[in-house]
Parts: C-alpha cells; sequence; structure tokens
C-alpha cells in the first residue's frame, strides 16, 4: 500500500481536471492505497518572496496554506498534480504552489513516483508539454523522483464538459496501476 497526495489545482469546482484527478483517486484506492486529495479551492497561497528563510527553517516563512500542503507532499509515496492547462502552461496557482515548496529542496521526502493529469481546451498532441517540462523542473529537483505518467485531456473548455469522455476511465486505470 502506498500513500497517495492529489493536488487538484482548478480554483472551479467539479473542473475537469478535477474530474480526472477523482477518477485516478479511485482507481488508486480500488488497488489498496491510501489516497487524499487536496484541492486548491479556498486555500490561501501567497507568492514566494525568494527569502530562502525556508532553507534555514525547513519550511516556509509565510503562514498560509502552504507549509500544510508540504507537510503531505513530503510524506507521501505518489504525488498526482492535476491542472487545467492555461495558454499551453500549468495553472499559475500550481506554479505559484511549486514555487513556494522550496523549503523542501534540502529535505529527505518520501515521494518517488509522480503523476501529471491535464485538461485543456485544445486537443493538440503538443498542448501539455509546457506543462510536462514545467513539472519536470521541479521533479528534476528531488533525484529519488520520477514522472511516473501523465495523462492529457483535450477538447474539454466547459465546466464537466469531459463527462463521459474515455480519459476518465484512463485516470482511473492509471491511478489503480499504483502498486
Amino acid at each position: 500500500m502506498k500513500k497517495v497526495i492529489i493536488i487538484s489545482t482548478s480554483l472551479r469546482r467539479g473542473s475537469n481536471s478535477e474530474m480526472l484527478a477523482d477518477q485516478f483517486a479511485e482507481g488508486a484506492k480500488a488497488a489498496g492505497n491510501e489516497v487524499e486529495k487536496v484541492s486548491l479551492v479556498g486555500k490561501n497561497i501567497q507568492f514566494c518572496k525568494g527569502c530562502f528563510g525556508c532553507h534555514d527553517l525547513g519550511r516556509c516563512v509565510i503562514n498560509d496554506d502552504v507549509n500544510a500542503i508540504m507537510e503531505k507532499v513530503m510524506e507521501a509515496d505518489v504525488v498526482v498534480w492535476a491542472t487545467p492547462i492555461y495558454y499551453y502552461e500549468m495553472s499559475g496557482q500550481m506554479k505559484t504552489l511549486i514555487d513556494r515548496m522550496n523549503a523542501m529542496y534540502e529535505q529527505d521526502y518520501q515521494f518517488r513516483d509522480v503523476y501529471l493529469l491535464t485538461t485543456a481546451a485544445e486537443d493538440e498532441e503538443e498542448t501539455p508539454k509546457r506543462t510536462e517540462a514545467g513539472l519536470t523542473g521541479w521533479i528534476d529537483c528531488y533525484p529519488k523522483s520520477r514522472l511516473a505518467g501523465t495523462l492529457f485531456c483535450g477538447g474539454v473548455n466547459e465546466a464537466r464538459e469531459i463527462e463521459g469522455n474515455p480519459k476518465l476511465q484512463e485516470a482511473f486505470e492509471l491511478g489503480r496501476s499504483i502498486g
């Protein structure tokens, strides 16, 4: 059994990327894993100040919701990011959270596998590439980890437009593959 944390970065409840995250979670639970989903809806996540105080403290100096999320990420075996793609890039709130998790850089961490679930209005094959590259930059800072899998669902823009899409089943299967 693995401890899986899913970070849903869309600020729209019931969004297409959140639906992918929920299906991934169901698959991971079906495989016997412990799963927690953290939604960024309603979370207070401020911008990084670049002060590097986190390197001395082991946590961010800003007192908002990031330190609690970061603690969950540090203790997880698997980290899953779910994001809508805006202008061919991850959501701003995902990037801000990644920047703020700089405090993890010099600490021991549990996670080895990282997954990326993305949705976008565009459906071209290259649409998720910049998001993958941005996340890979974060993963590269944690050499014991790897990008274990990605899932992209294009052609969805309106809320819940992903309903009935076969990518939901793929998300379930990807989650279920965690062993």
